[in-house]
């Protein structure tokens, strides 16, 4: 148990870091994705083909498939031109919003009912970037992509909830970031026109973090979390991704002295999102306690 919290753990640091990798990558966010994805894509097809894991679907999942691979690819992109056009900070307290968006996406697109209690803490963290945005009008920019970012992150989740009954999560990712390649190549042309590159091919330091987020960041944190996941219940994992930003920003501040770019209000505005945060984890963590005495009983 201790060695799968570990890894669950070693996965949301990962997962943190990527933030860190996008301001150490010297490119254009829809180039950088590109070749994340591209990098990405190549190692995991690798992988599963040497372990007789690669499986052929029929062309309408695919294309299913494909469309939330789009939503990642248009999340990731955003999410680094948060990093890229603010900072690492302000992109990962944006991420923040993706409590709010959930709530309110889920239950219109699963039929669900709305949870007021939800809405609040989600307006809680949107009052947060408000505090943020109003008073470092300089990252106007950068908060509109993180608040792309964090709608992207709301949605994909939702639909791969529906994927996963049926296909495994390996093969799922290889699909859905297979589509999400082939999506951004023939968007990014278009993409560059109204965000240029200065450059189009990655430096050698470039290509050096660049494995590193693919490879590390990517699929080793991916197969981090499935390894956890084994020994510890999703729930614990979903709470523990809360971390997430946490991790993320105490890295800018320590790496990059980002603490010093902001005034007071930044830091109102990061405490009202993670008070928001710390309340979610503990009604969960109450609903939850509530809950398993009654499966312990059956």
């Amino acid at each position: 148990m201790k060695k799968a919290f570990f890894q669950l753990h070693i996965a949301v640091f990962l997962a943190g870091f990527t933030a860190i990798l996008g301001r150490l990558i010297d490119l254009n966010e829809g180039l950088l994705v590109w070749y994340r994805l591209f990098i990405t894509v190549i190692v995991l097809a690798g992988i599963m083909y040497y372990k007789q894991m690669l499986k052929a679907i029929p062309i309408k999942d695919m294309l299913q498939i494909s469309g939330v691979g789009l939503i990642i690819a248009i999340h990731w992109v955003a999410f680094y031109g948060s990093v890229k056009y603010a900072n690492v900070s302000v992109a990962l307290v944006c991420f923040s919003a993706t409590g709010f968006f959930t709530a309110i996406f889920e239950p219109l697109i699963l039929g669900k009912r709305f949870l007021p209690a939800e809405i609040l803490l989600g307006t809680m963290a949107i009052a947060g970037i408000y505090i943020i945005f109003d008073f470092h009008p300089q990252y106007k920019v950068g908060i509109a992509f993180g608040i792309v970012a964090a709608v992207g992150s709301a949605l994909f989740p939702i639909f791969n909830k529906q994927l996963l009954h049926r296909f495994t999560p390996r093969t799922l990712m290889l699909y859905e970031l297979g589509g999400g390649l082939l999506s951004l190549t023939l968007l990014l042309p278009f993409y560059l026109l109204k965000f240029p590159a200065t450059h189009y091919l990655p430096s050698f330091s470039d290509w050096m973090w660049l494995l590193v987020l693919a490879v590390v960041c990517t699929v080793l944190s991916f197969d981090l979390q499935l390894n956890a996941l084994k020994k510890i219940s999703a729930f614990t994992a979903n709470l523990t991704y809360n971390l997430e930003p946490v991790y993320g920003i105490i890295l800018a501040f320590v790496l990059f002295g980002e603490n010093k770019q902001f005034h007071k209000e930044f830091f109102i505005g990061l405490g009202l999102i993670m008070l928001a945060i710390l309340l979610q984890m503990g009604r969960v963590l109450y609903a939850h306690r509530s809950i398993q005495p009654l499966q312990d009983h059956r």
